[in-house]
């Protein structure tokens, strides 16, 4: 291949927005002469890595889909019917198509600026709608990670609500889910909850219970009567929560209507791919009572300036930066890409149509289970949704298994002589056929299906059947042709602001491209079809896949041990805190339980710290904004014998490099702890520094920043640890499928690598990069972020800088100052620059009153230049009012953003133009993006609370 070919062909330049001459450019206007003198000044050489990054290099996306394929081939699809929460089912292709294979659907970022995220907040009160109608209850949050996580924040809310030092105890049926059971286990240790495993039929609650978990349908299919269990819970004043099947729900009585006071589960049902564990969104439901403990997300009806109504995030929104240690969970973004792919599936199939795929499979289950019956077999439950348990009597398990294997088929082992059968809506009669084959010894079954089916009864046993209705707003009725479902997710679409709009300068959230290469794999069925718990060697391309991501990691790291098991950053930081406790412990010094944590740090560092049973120490930071070193020797010393851990994010979280990171470390060593890296900003360091070389011994990242995953407009995403060669034992293991270590910390998530199904993302970025390309994007992120520092400085201050005035991947704009000179904030600037067609940066973090602005290294010159020419006319705009020639409260700022039902309505009563107020900026006019509402009024919302459809506000 020729130089120039190569060239051509490179992945490296496509990704890296500003070309060479742009750079040049760039450098030019901050006074470098090249890019390594400029990273000479803006690094601290005491903390620069003085090898390359140890990983192949680049090759063309054409080369690296064609390697990824042969990675995939490893797999080997197989029928699975093992069921245990996981169970193929079918995405309608216009789901596909306009949702998951869309980059206005995946590119946006949570909704915090709400009136640019009317789309998605939609259809995340459609989900809501859709778990609250099937669970029975009133309330349900926009999503959680996955179920055996959300049961994990069910037990921790009827804790925190029910339980204390003497009433500790958490009942937890035995017939649960093995994965929920031990995630349960893992989250109970360090909070001091003791794990009750039983009978849930002959459970007598003692007075130590504050809760109780239930499985609706059992693990092994039984649909027992929970009522009787939850009255006795309710008689010593514990909470009942059960974990429900939703698509089971569509058939089977609702939770709320049998007592329950929290339900919780996972849609993977509704459309989305078994994809080897995730990511597939979890549910929360509750009843009114716990509405202000909900974990997560909630989303809410308001209205809007001009009284028209609008959605928002309600109540708790940002909660751990808010309440930081005094947070309920750490959940920060869950998995609001998948929670909309599950609304638009019950959308797509309405509430007949979902009746009608739980009838069929309940039908085929029904027609199974007289087969089997016919071949002498003892068939079980007596009453069951989708799964049956068959008693083999003389005959091994393993024999069945090997004989269904061998026909591409995966069934589950209950016990060495029993065997358990998950049905799902893919089942047609001729798998029903070939399962009676099966389990014959033979070709073909010995009887008709028609014969067994005639006289079988195919519908839900009476007593257990549902008789109340769902799904009943216009909505679930309205997309019945393939047109109008088109039309509904595009309309949704346009209410949003992705990357495929323009810049989203987030601060610490690194926002960028997210490469077409890397999405595509996520839909290869050699991907998508492969159960979490199918045999290891079906699994061997995922495995070779895991591995090498795991050896790239830990070579941008430099340390030594991965697990990709954390499907959030929330729980990387979680799992982290975890690995040092259990290490301080196994060294007999389980009671170091202190961490400190800067001031400065992210909201869910505290909280996490709380949920690992921490107990947490603020550390004080400069006028600079770094960690203020006398304080934290002081803190370290007076807590020598119990300080477990420091965390530390780096650059720090006000954006610059500190240059007493390796000081900081030591002094934390020093005394016995551990240093906890929040990876949060590693887009500031590959190639240039790294968590192992600064004195780091776990650090998280978040593959949804740094390796190019992109955010789903509130996840999904991966937040894997690594960890120095110490602390690998105690990574997490998995109670179905162990994942390499022979740790003694139980699952963090419901699957062994969490949300496998799209680690193929941040291994084709890295890939396509190899370490000159991460090096690279490095480089440019920080030039690009100094570029727009520098452009700006002059109308707007930078509140934190290192030597030679620079930043690190991002700065931080101080507005503070005009609130004071003409009544503008923060707010106002965010709301008005939607009129321009972006994002605001981060509002109001790490300091009040401020933006944070990020534009990672995705971002082209032009783009960089839009967004400072925006910000500069907002200057223009605010010096107009500080001169008296905008009136104070009748301003573009005050009343932004303007949709465009204002700007064409026939009363526009302002003092300025409609031209001032919707085309800024000439550049405006031809790229135009109209806000689909105007300013939202929040306190309207928490105080006329509504979290369902419909969207319409009550008429007066």
């Amino acid at each position: 291949m020729s130089d120039h070919h190569a060239a051509a062909t490179s992945f490296i330049p496509r990704h890296l927005g500003p070309a060479d001459a742009d750079r040049a450019a760039m450098l030019a206007e901050l006074g470098y002469a090249d890019l390594d003198a400029f990273l000479a000044a803006v690094v601290p050489q005491s903390v620069r890595s003085r090898q390359e990054l140890d990983l192949p290099p680049g090759r063309d996306e054409h080369r690296a889909l064609a390697d990824l394929r042969a990675i995939a081939a490893r797999n080997k699809v197989c029928r699975s019917y093992i069921g245990m929460g996981y169970n193929a089912s079918l995405m309608p292709s216009v789901i596909k198509r306009m949702v998951l294979e869309n980059p206005g659907w995946y590119t946006p970022y949570t909704p915090y600026q709400a009136e640019i995220a009317q789309g998605r907040l939609e259809g995340l009160l459609a989900f809501q709608t859709v778990i609250a109608d099937l669970t029975g209850l009133p309330v349900a949050n926009a999503s959680l990670l996955d179920e055996a996580t959300a049961a994990a924040e069910a037990m921790t809310l009827a804790y925190n609500a029910k339980g204390g030092p003497a009433r500790n105890a958490f009942f937890v049926a035995r017939d649960c889910h093995p994965q929920t059971i031990d995630v349960l286990r893992t989250r109970a240790w360090p909070l001091g909850i003791e794990i009750i495993i039983g009978d849930s039929r002959t459970l007598e609650p003692g007075a130590s219970i504050f809760g109780a978990l239930l499985q609706y349908p059992a693990t092994d299919g039984a649909i027992h009567d929970h009522a009787p269990v939850i009255e006795r819970c309710h008689a010593i004043g514990a909470l009942a929560i059960v974990a429900a099947d939703p698509l089971a729900l569509c058939v089977l009585q609702a939770p709320g209507d049998f007592g329950a006071d929290i339900c919780v589960g996972s849609v993977q049902r509704f459309g989305l791919p078994l994809a080897y564990g995730g990511p597939h969104a979890g549910y929360f439901a509750c009843q009114q009572q716990f509405l202000r403990r909900l974990p997560g997300r909630l989303v809410g009806v308001s209205r809007d300036a001009d009284g028209q109504p609008a959605l928002r995030l309600a109540l708790q929104t940002r909660e751990q930066h808010i309440r930081r240690e005094k947070a309920t969970s750490n959940i920060c973004t869950s998995q609001a890409l998948l929670a909309n792919l599950a609304a638009f599936y019950a959308i797509h199939h309405g509430p007949e149509g979902l009746r009608g795929i739980a009838e069929r499979i309940h039908a085929h289950a029904r027609v199974l289970a007289a087969g089997l019956r016919e071949l002498a077999l003892h068939v079980g439950p007596r009453r069951f949704f989708d799964t049956v348990r068959v008693d083999l009597a003389h005959q091994a398990s393993a024999d069945i298994l090997e004989r269904a294997e061998m026909r591409g088929i995966n069934l589950r082992s209950l016990d060495s002589q029993t065997i358990g059968i998950s049905l799902d809506e893919t089942v047609g009669r001729e798998d029903v056929e070939q399962l009676w084959a099966i389990f014959a010894g033979s070709e073909a079954p010995p009887f008709a299906y028609d014969a067994i089916a005639g006289q079988t009864v195919h519908t839900v046993d009476a007593e257990v059947a549902r008789n109340t209705d769902y799904l009943t707003d216009p909505l679930f009725h309205s997309c019945r042709s393939e047109t109008a479902m088109m039309r509904y997710l595009k309309r949704l679409e346009l209410k949003d602001v992705g990357l495929a709009q323009s810049m989203i300068p987030l601060g610490s959230c690194t926002m960028k491209l997210s490469p077409a290469a890397a999405m595509a794999p996520i839909t290869w069925p050699a991907f998508g079809d492969i159960h979490p718990f199918a045999p290891a060697d079906q699994a061997r391309g995922y495995r070779k896949l895991f591995q090498q991501l795991e050896q790239w990691l830990a070579a941008v790291t430099h340390l030594e041990a991965v697990s990709l098991q954390p499907n959030a950053g929330s729980q990387g930081e979680y799992a982290g805190l975890l690995a040092i406790r259990a290490y301080h412990k196994s060294r007999g010094q389980g009671h170091r339980r202190v961490c400190l944590i800067p001031a400065s740090a992210h909201g869910t560092n505290p909280a996490s710290a709380r949920m690992a049973g921490m107990e947490v120490l603020g550390v004080a930071c400069d006028e600079q904004g770094n960690i203020d070193l006398a304080d934290l020797n002081a803190k370290a010393e007076a807590h020598a014998d119990d300080v477990a851990a420091l965390m530390v994010t780096y650059p720090s979280t006000h954006g610059v490099f500190e240059e007493t990171i390796r000081e900081v470390c030591d002094i934390v060593h020093r005394h016995g702890g551990q240093v906890y890296m929040d990876g949060a900003n590693m887009n500031a360091q590959m190639g240039l520094c790294s968590p192992g070389d600064v004195g780091a011994d776990v650090c998280h990242l978040n593959l949804h920043k740094t390796f190019a995953i992109p955010h789903g407009g509130g996840g999904p995403g991966i937040g894997p640890i690594c960890v120095a060669r110490h602390l690998a034992p105690f990574l997490p293991q998995h109670p179905v499928i162990p994942v390499g270590s022979e740790s003694v910390l139980g699952a963090v998530a419901a699957a062994p690598y969490g949300s496998a199904g799209i680690t193929m993302i941040s291994w084709m970025y890295i890939a396509m990069m190899g370490g000159e390309g991460l090096a690279a994007s490095t480089a440019v992120a920080i030039l690009n972020a100094n570029y727009i520092a520098k452009r700006l400085a002059g109308a707007f201050a930078v509140l934190y800088t290192g030597p030679g005035g620079l930043v690190a991947h991002e700065c931080i704009l101080d507005l503070r100052p005009f609130r004071k000179l003409a009544g503008v904030t923060e707010e106002d600037v965010a709301k008005r620059l939607m009129d321009f067609g972006f994002h605001a940066p981060t509002v109001s973090f790490p300091v009040a009153g401020t933006l944070m602005v990020e534009p990672t290294e995705s971002e082209p010159r032009e783009e960089l230049d839009r967004f400072c020419e925006a910000m500069l006319t907002i200057r223009e705009e605010i010096d107009a009012i500080v001169a008296g020639t905008s009136d104070r409260a009748d301003n573009p700022l005050k009343h932004a953003p303007h949709p465009a039902a204002r700007a064409a309505g026939d009363d526009w009563g302002h003092s300025y133009t409609r031209t001032r107020a919707v085309w800024p900026l000439p550049w405006v006019a031809e790229r135009k993006y109209w806000p689909p509402v105007a300013r939202i009024d929040n306190v309207y919302g928490d105080r006329n609370l509504r979290v369902r459809l419909p969207v319409a506000l009550d008429e007066g």
